[in-house]
């Protein structure tokens, strides 16, 4: 794969399934560098392998499809070009979309009220003066902000408390009623439009929340008598990362004070998801336990909990220490039951829970699940594996006793990477483990590229820390192979999908287990495949990953060069730049500030002698830019040979969503670095390359 390749990456959303389980339909988009925007659209997949799925809708870009429960229309938002996406409608059996917001800041989320009349959905409600609701009144005339709470920014939104997401309701038009016309010459003039003159031609809408303070996850309950959220409405939240589960009245009333249903017995919570099951008796929600300070997040699991929908004792249904249910929501199966996505080793499964505390794990092997749906009594998911960046596959019935994994109880309707597989080329990882210094098993990948060898090394290291690399097909790694480069990844310890202990083993000891974990993966795979050379190796990566690259090259000077990307590079200056900064270094590096300079890499840049690319962007909220500038400035005055690259525009999710432009510049930019330090016969040094011509 070269990084020209990358508008043939099909991001493929979660399925929703029509009530009589005959067809799915899901979102399918790509990066497209003439428009350098997001461009997808909606297609329908039938169930029957015979029928081909087919594209459904013609829109810039459509996502979020739900069909309504009585399978009579389709629900999704729609973004013009260079425009918000709004909720739309269309008759489920085909037709013309209708939108039915014209929300300014654009919607976010939705979901369907159980009578198929009702939307309820959520976005972002300005505050007047602010975000163009004012015309002249551009960002930089808007009126100055008082800052009283930590809570203020998040990367790529920016300011949040004057802007919350709010949860919004709205009824759904007639899809058959003959279309409303603007009004023209004599009509317009006699003012036969709206008072103001303007008619955005969309139902209006009911604000159902208000407070300063996000709204998510909206659904409904089965009676539809109620919407439920999760929000931190709880005094003292600005302080904490607690939140909530609440409901408010669904019907036509004034707006009442959301009602309180988290449960008091279990300790400080951080609720992701909430969800009742169909049949109206149990409520599901997932959250993690944040101890009793309310911040204890690192590597805390999240859990599946259920409820008496009436009221009653919570009961948690998975085992935190072993499960990590984070991976997506809560979907409805049958009556009574849940479906869930769990983080394991380098995958995601799919599992299913009943209110008994059954459960059964619906999916499992080498592949990622990212979304699932039932409805008529199929199950349908969508998934990226070792050769698809995206893929729907409907769940057979349970497999033969003794299978070896659970291959056979897919049947996969779809094949949107065939273009990548064709035209890119892509190379299977092959997974490896090997011991660290104390003998604890590193679980991680290689992905070699063609050829006899020697092969240069490139060890990537992930963000988070409370994170995973999958052996689903990963951009990075294939661009990087198709380059002449071996790319090792690994899971060390204080990464996600291993229990919340493999997760915590780096809490206040960043730097310590991790690294020793990275090198033994590294000396592992250069030992056992004689074709890895020894000799030149690279190191990299962004988030946490930069954080332990940096941290690295202060104390092993065996790697050619170094690329530090979004790093967490300077505990101290985060702690007053980033939007998590004001909890995020206490809890990982702790406090004192001894301890916090013994696991900082600006504390040891006076160590690092190898060659480094700082990559960062200047919109970063989460690892603000200052902490690249300040580490690329402190390399230079050491004489250390240093690149910065950095892009405008652009937040801490460059390279997973960035421009298109622009990942394809930092694709480019990056192996410009390892041709000058670690060339390849595909990627010459430049005294090397061929001229132009």
């Amino acid at each position: 794969m070269k990084s020209h390749h990358l508008p043939l990456l099909k991001s493929v959303s979660a399925p929703t399934v029509h009530p009589d389980g005959t067809r799915a339909v899901v979102s399918v988009v790509r990066p497209d560098f003439d428009a350098d925007a997001y461009v997808g659209q909606l297609w329908n997949v039938p169930v029957d392998p015979a029928l081909p799925p087919r594209r459904l809708t013609r829109g810039f870009r459509d996502t979020a499809p739900a069909f309504s429960p009585d399978g009579r229309t389709l629900g999704f938002l729609r973004a013009a070009a260079g425009g918000k996406p709004q909720l739309h409608v269309v008759e489920a059996a085909g037709g013309e979309p209708v939108p039915v917001t014209a929300a300014p800041l654009g919607v976010s989320a939705f979901t369907w009220a159980p009578d198929s009349r009702t939307l309820v959905f959520s976005a972002r409600d300005p505050e007047e003066g602010r975000y163009g609701t004012i015309d002249g009144v551009g960002a930089g005339a808007e009126d100055a902000r008082l800052i009283t709470e930590y809570k203020y920014r998040m990367n790529g939104v920016g300011y949040t408390t004057d802007k919350p997401v709010q949860l919004f309701a709205v009824d759904v038009p007639d899809l058959a009623a003959e279309p409303p016309v603007a009004p023209a010459g004599r009509a317009l003039k006699a003012g036969a439009g709206s008072p103001d003159g303007e008619d955005d031609g969309v139902p209006a809408a009911r604000q159902l929340t208000a407070a300063r303070t996000d709204h998510s996850g909206a659904s409904c309950s089965a009676d539809g008598r109620y919407v439920y959220f999760t929000a931190a409405l709880h005094e003292g939240s600005d302080s904490d990362l607690g939140s909530g589960i609440y409901r408010l009245p669904l019907g036509p009333a004034a707006p009442s004070d959301p009602e309180d249903l988290t449960p008091a017995d279990l300790g400080r919570l951080s609720v992701a998801a909430v969800r009742e099951s169909r049949d109206g008796h149990w409520l599901y929600f997932t959250a993690q336990d944040i101890g009793a300070s309310g911040r204890d997040f690192v590597a805390r699991n999240t859990a599946l909990y259920i409820m008496p929908a009436g009221g009653g004792d919570a009961v948690r249904l998975s085992d935190p220490e072993t499960a990590d249910l984070a991976a997506g929501g809560i979907e409805p199966r049958g009556a009574d039951g849940a479906l869930v996505l769990n983080n394991a080793r380098g995958t995601v499964q799919l599992l299913a829970f009943g209110p008994e505390g059954r459960s059964e794990v619906l999916l499992d092997g080498d592949r990622v699940v990212t979304g699932a749906a039932e409805a008529g009594g199929v199950v349908v998911l969508s998934f990226a594996d070792a050769q698809s960046a995206g893929d729907v596959a409907v769940l057979r019935e349970a497999q033969q006793e003794g299978a070896r994994d659970d291959s056979a109880r897919l049947r996969v309707l779809t094949d949107f990477s065939a273009p990548l597989r064709t035209d890119a080329g892509i190379i299977a990882p092959q997974e490896l483990t090997f011991a660290s210094a104390d003998g604890y098993p590193v679980h991680g990948w290689l992905v070699r590229p063609e050829g006899e060898g020697p092969h240069p090394v490139l060890l990537n290291i992930h963000g988070g820390p409370f994170a995973q690399f999958t052996g689903a097909l990963f951009d990075e790694a294939q661009v990087y192979a198709a380059a002449g480069y071996a790319v090792l990844m690994c899971n060390p310890r204080g990464s996600a999908g291993y229990g919340q202990a493999h997760g915590r083993a780096i809490k206040e000891r960043m730097g310590t287990l991790d690294m020793a974990d990275v090198l033994a993966f590294l000396d592992g795979a250069l030992e056992k495949f004689e074709e890895l050379d020894g000799g030149a190796l690279g190191i990299m990566g962004g988030s946490y990953g930069g954080y332990l690259t940096a941290w690295t090259i202060s104390h092993d000077h065996r790697f050619k060069a170094a690329i530090v990307e979004r790093g967490f590079l300077d505990p101290v200056s985060f702690t007053g730049s980033a939007d998590i900064g004001w909890f995020f270094g206490g809890e990982y590096t702790g406090t004192d500030p001894d301890q916090v300079t013994a696991q900082s890499p600006m504390a040891r840049v006076d160590q690092v002698r190898t060659p480094t690319l700082v990559v960062h962007s200047e919109e970063d909220l989460r690892c603000p830019v200052e902490q690249g500038q300040r580490y690329f400035t402190a390399l230079k005055r050491l004489g250390v040979e240093a690149a910065f690259l950095v892009f405008p525009g652009e937040n801490h999710e460059l390279s997973r969503s960035g421009t298109p432009h622009h990942r394809r510049q930092r694709f480019d930019e990056i192996l410009r670095w390892w041709a000058r330090h670690l060339p390849t016969a595909s990627n010459p040094s430049p005294a090397d390359a061929p001229a132009a011509g």
